[in-house]
């Protein structure tokens, strides 16, 4: 892996995509033994997560059911601190287990957001799955249970991750390079 420019940005190797589907197999054995029996609805935050929701899916052999929900708090680099709904849930999630699919938790507010919208909603159970998460970055309270990689607090992009719309289509994850 060399190093990629993705608009004005050099980005530098960090996660290679067989680190990434290893670790997503792993994710899916514990998913499976914790929901066997349940039929748990898996809902894909877009547009990021897509990737990952895609390939954890074709790892679970359990009974389940996937939807997506679309929101948005970002511009460019930088979060915007609010979050609006984008393209909401058809889905009735009453009753359900749900296990929300998100590419990264950083400050954790989109997440913290978005566990307001379905608690309202009454579902069985709630669990968070991310593929990233940076510790040093989050400022919410909240139940990660479900974690891929905990990164550090710099700019990431590829496998589904973008700047300004870009970069998602790559298969591995960069690191935005240091000064």
């Amino acid at each position: 892996m060399d190093s990629i420019t993705v608009r004005d940005k050099e980005f530098v190797p960090y996660l290679t995509e067989a680190q990434i589907q290893q670790r997503i197999a792993e994710l899916a054995a514990e998913l499976e033994v914790d929901y066997a029996g349940k039929n748990p609805l898996f809902i894909g935050v877009l547009n990021g997560s897509f990737m990952f929701v895609a390939d954890l899916m074709k790892n679970l052999s359990i009974d389940c059911e996937i939807a997506f929900i679309r929101l948005s708090s970002y511009t460019g680099m930088e979060s915007t601190g609010s979050v609006k709904q984008v393209l909401g849930l058809q889905d009735n999630v009453f009753g359900r287990h749900i296990v929300l699919l998100e590419d990264i938790v950083d400050s954790g507010l989109t997440m913290e957001q978005t566990l307001v919208f379905f608690e309202e909603r009454g579902p069985k159970s709630i669990e968070i799955s991310t593929l990233l998460f940076k510790p040093e970055s989050l400022e919410k309270d909240l139940s990660l249970k479900y974690v891929g990689f905990e990164i550090p607090e710099k700019f990431v992009v590829g496998y589904g991750l973008d700047y300004d719309g870009h970069g998602r289509n790559l298969k591995d994850i960069y690191q935005l390079k240091e000064a």
